[in-house]
Formats: C-alpha cells, structure tokens, sequence
C-alpha cells in the first residue's frame, strides 16, 4: 500500500470475461520504474522488464489496462481508450515464446484489435494480428 501511495508501484486488475468488469481480487504488480526491476530481481530478466516497459507505455498513452485471460491463454493487457479496445501481447525472441502469445489471440473473434509487441526486427503481422516492434512502440502515441 505504501509503495502504491509513494508511486513505486500499480496494481493491474484482471478483467472477467464473464463478469465484463475488473476483478478486484486478482491483481498483478507493475513498477513504475524499470529500475526497480533489476533492483528487486537482481538480474536483467528482459521478459519482466519487457512488460513493465510496454505496461508504463500504455499508461503513458492513457490507456486503461487490465490483466486477461482468454481461457489460460495469456493475454498481457487489454487497453481500453477512446471507446476502442486493444488485446495486447509482447513477447521476447524466442520461438516458442512467439508461438504461444500468437496462439492466445488464435481462439478469439475481431471485436477487438490484436496487437503483439517484440524486441525482433521480423514483422510478424498477421491479416488478424497487429505486430509492432518494441522500438517503434516507444515512439508512438497511439495504438
């Protein structure tokens, strides 16, 4: 609660598919800071620090975050902004890494836009998925 009031950290509530609204209960934990990445962890753990970048990116973007599931596919973040909504995956560049974050979107209909964010210089765009690369995420200002 102190690091939350002192803007060290943010819970990111999870979204219910069922409910259609955030699960108060079931929270995840991001730094506002990168830094605090390597300091708690002790090490450069680029899948974390990925997604705490890609997470203050969106906040910075003014989009609202929420954590979502498709069925224990994960998903990382459904952003919500300006009535439109976006389902959000990022993965390192690993093959298997690719393959599950592209296969969470696989089951889902196109209500909402898909996008994945990679650390690779492949675009890995799909007539479905929206691939955008880490370095140009950094530079937009919107999805």
């Amino acid at each position: 609660m102190h690091l939350e009031e002192a803007y060290a950290i943010h819970k990111l509530p999870k979204y219910s598919l069922k409910a259609k609204r955030k699960l108060e209960f079931f929270e995840k934990v991001y730094n506002e800071d990168i830094a605090f990445s390597v300091i708690r962890r002790g090490d450069k753990d680029i899948t974390h620090s990925l997604e705490n970048i890609i997470y203050n990116g969106l906040i910075f973007m003014r989009y609202e975050l929420f954590l979502y599931d498709n069925n224990g596919k994960k998903i990382d973040f459904l952003a919500i902004k300006g009535g439109k909504e976006y389902l959000i995956a990022y993965s390192v560049a690993k093959d298997k890494a690719y393959e599950r974050e592209i296969g969470a979107f696989t089951s889902l209909d196109n209500s909402r836009a898909k996008v994945l964010i990679t650390n690779d210089e492949i675009d890995f765009s799909t007539s479905t998925v929206k691939h955008i690369k880490l370095k140009d995420f950094l530079l937009i200002d919107e999805l």
